[in-house]
């Protein structure tokens, strides 16, 4: 990849913002040479690590700096030789830095790293080393000088804490410590988790393993794991994959990457997924950049999902092992339609530095050599001056913190021809590479009801013969596909026909889902649907009615046209766990039991009835939603398993309150590799305004298929 300008979107983008300062980025690396042009004029500072020392930067050091350099230029030349064998530049690499005190040589390796994934976040344009987001502020926090402890847990949990105390909006983690259970460290597990619910991004290298490998922290949730594509496409061969990065990650530009080394003003082009990674932190920045600029706080999580879920699948006609993709190639249009609403498109006239509020890039500098001098020995600022004792920042509040993403519909195409195949979904329309509309992890919950399709003539014709004539009154008429009754007693006496069918989870009478059975449960997940549909038919005061049900299940990359046109994704079901049909009054009624006792009186019972009912249906059709960000499947499990609303409400209507509104944020508090969402319920007393609110929070995490609540209901009073 020769510029950065040639990623797709990066142009469009800069159109609209190329960072803005309030904006904080921690890169935890080596020390970079904050001393380069690059870095000159940038929000750019550099901590002094308690828990590491720096070797001392004298004659010796900058001695065998030069020679680095020196030997570098001339593997460069090497390069471009087709005859050069790698094996042997390797061997020659070797020999050549054998002689190096090993302090040095690894001082030299940390800053070459921390100096040229810093430039390609933050350089500054018309330097050798432009950068992504160059006027965002950033923070250097070595993990380490020298030492081989760059990948210790302890370095990286002084580090992350470091730049939570910084009040980092993005952390940016270069080390990549090899894993093969995925489980880190306690204590460092516990730091991440905590910047998390903070509101902070994390950003790491999925690693150059070349296999199903995994490094510490990518591995971790909510972490993004960046992986590495060559300028042609094709993942690279050692590019890590596999397990949890499957689900957590998008492969990024990892060739020939320009950015800047220590010593020099001369850039040099390097690979790997490290040189990937940073192009992911400096879009991850003018994504929050853009946030503000619409008037909303910076949402990491927002961010998150919108990054990985417009990520582009590999073809696998074009790829040999799409597995290696990952979620996909990071698609920067995409994310930004994600989280805006909007296409991007170049700003119709460029905004010029005085609009944009910030100083003009200084022209591109002469060289020393042009200027006829000597280049100087670079005088490094001493760590005390480059110093920043920030204080923490006072913590956001969930309101602040609170950002709705846009809906998104994409554009899907139609797909030509009926359905094929007896059984399964038949030919599905490939969904846009635009933007893939899958959750973060591909977990869906959904509320709604069960309905069926055919797809296209041939499909429900070919039922309507199959199907037996009906006897109404005597006389015998045609059997009707499209009546649910008739269609229920055929699926009950021949269930196998019931895969065929484009079964559908619909929301208002419009389908949102096709529902595909999937592994060896897929027998009974049908018969489940076919129980469904016959208890949605059943008369309202039976029994037996089913009202609502809950479907969890795994976004796919597919889509299914429908009968009447309209495409829809694919999302399949491995077990009947969590598949629910309910009737919202017995729901109620379950609910009541778990807090009615003998000593509630009528007005009360009648009173929390009615307050939980309307609960439940303000969730069905106000609130409703496609389940598949982590805040809407906690809020539809919410309704599900509604006896922490009932007890809820039983308190409330007691003291004569009445619901106001319903939340759904972060829980600043989680058990470790769990995604954690606070349902809060406010009430307040319509014949006393001046009387405090009441809040009830319960907690849900939604890490698996099947949410589950967490502790007991917790209370407070808040001023109106």
């Amino acid at each position: 990849m020769p510029n950065l300008t040639d990623i797709p979107g990066i142009p469009q983008i800069w159109t609209r913002t190329k960072g803005d300062p309030q904006i904080k980025i921690a890169i935890l690396d080596g020390a970079a040479d904050l001393e380069r042009s690059c870095f000159q004029g940038a929000n750019f500072s550099q901590f002094k690590p308690y828990w590491s020392e720096d070797i001392e930067l004298n004659e010796e050091y900058y001695y065998y700096l030069n020679l680095s350099l020196e030997f570098n230029e001339q593997q460069k030349d090497k390069k471009d030789d087709p005859d050069h064998d790698k094996e042997e530049a390797k061997k020659e690499r070797e020999a050549f830095f054998a002689p190096f005190p090993e302090a040095i040589r690894r001082r030299i390796e940390l800053s070459s790293h921390a100096t040229h994934i810093s430039s390609t976040i933050l350089g500054q344009h018309g330097t050798p080393a432009p950068g992504i987001a160059p006027l965002c502020t950033a923070l250097n926090i070595p993990i380490s000088f020298a030492g081989d402890d760059f990948i210790s847990p302890v370095n990286l949990t002084h580090a992350i804490n470091t730049a939570l105390q910084w009040g980092a909006n993005i952390i940016h983690i270069a080390a990549c410590h090899p894993t093969q259970t995925g489980v880190a460290p306690d204590l460092f597990a516990r730091a991440v988790k905590q910047c998390q619910d903070n509101n902070m991004l994390i950003v790491a290298p999925g690693g150059n393993d070349k296999g199903e490998c995994w490094c510490i922290p990518s591995i971790l949730p909510g972490v993004i794991t960046v992986g590495a594509i060559r300028d042609d496409g094709q993942p690279f061969k050692f590019s890590n994959y596999g397990g949890e990065y499957q689900n957590k990650g998008v492969m990024a530009n990892g060739e020939n990457i320009l950015g800047a080394q220590p010593g020099t003003e001369e850039p040099t082009r390097q690979k790997g997924t490290s040189c990937a990674a940073p192009i992911v932190t400096g879009i991850s920045a003018l994504l929050m950049s853009v946030q503000l600029q619409r008037g909303e706080q910076p949402n990491a999580e927002a961010v998150r999902e919108a990054i990985l879920n417009s990520a582009i699948p590999c073809n696998p006609e074009e790829v040999e092992e799409p597995e290696r993709c990952l979620l996909g190639k990071l698609n920067i249009p995409g994310a930004f339609q994600l989280l805006t609403g909007e296409r991007l498109e170049p700003h119709p006239q460029p905004l010029s530095y005085k609009e944009m509020g910030v100083n003009e890039p200084h022209p591109q500098p002469l060289s020393y050599k042009e200027m006829g001098i000597n280049e100087p020995r670079p005088q490094l600022l001493s760590y005390e001056e480059r110093r920043v004792n920030e204080p923490h920042p006072q913590p956001l509040s969930y309101e602040e913190r609170r950002v709705t993403t846009a809906e998104f519909t994409p554009p899907f195409p139609r797909r030509e021809g009926g359905l094929g195949g007896a059984g399964g979904l038949g030919q599905v329309a490939t969904i846009p590479q635009s933007v893939t509309p899958s959750a973060a992890s591909k977990l869906v919950y959904a509320l709604g009801t069960i309905g069926y399709d055919f797809g296209d003539e041939a499909r429900r014709d070919s039922f309507k013969q199959l199907m037996p004539a009906v006897d109404i009154d005597g006389a015998i008429i045609p059997a009707n596909p499209y009546d649910a009754r008739q269609m229920v007693d055929y699926l009950s006496e021949n269930p196998t026909e019931a895969k065929p069918l484009i079964w559908t989870l619909n929301q208002e009478l419009t389908p949102i889902y096709a529902l595909e059975p999937v592994s060896g449960f897929a027998a009974d997940i049908y018969e489940t649907l076919v129980l469904i549909l016959a208890g949605q038919i059943q008369p309202e005061d039976s029994d037996d009615f089913v009202e609502r049900v809950s479907i969890p299940a795994r976004l796919t990359d597919r889509s299914v046209e429908l009968f009447s046109g309209q495409v829809v994704p694919v999302i399949t079901l491995t077990n009947t766990r969590g598949m629910y049909g309910w009737k919202v009054n017995s729901l109620v009624d379950a609910a009541l039991q778990t807090v009615i006792t003998e000593a509630t009186a009528p007005p009360e019972e009648i009173a929390m009835r009615k307050a939980l009912s309307s609960f439940l249906n303000r969730v069905y059709y106000d609130l409703q939603n496609l389940g598949q960000f982590a805040k809407d499947r906690a809020l539809n499990f919410s309704v599900t398993n509604a006896f922490q609303a009932a007890s809820s409400f039983a308190q409330a209507i007691s003291t004569g309150m009445q619901l106001d509104s319903i939340e759904v944020e972060k829980s600043p508090f989680c058990r470790i590799n769990s995604d954690c969402w606070d349902v809060k319920l406010k009430f307040f007393d319509p014949e006393n305004g001046s009387r405090a609110r009441r809040v009830f929070l319960f907690t849900i995490d939604v890490s698996d298929r099947i949410p589950v609540t967490l502790g007991q209901v917790r209370s407070w009073s808040v001023r109106k």
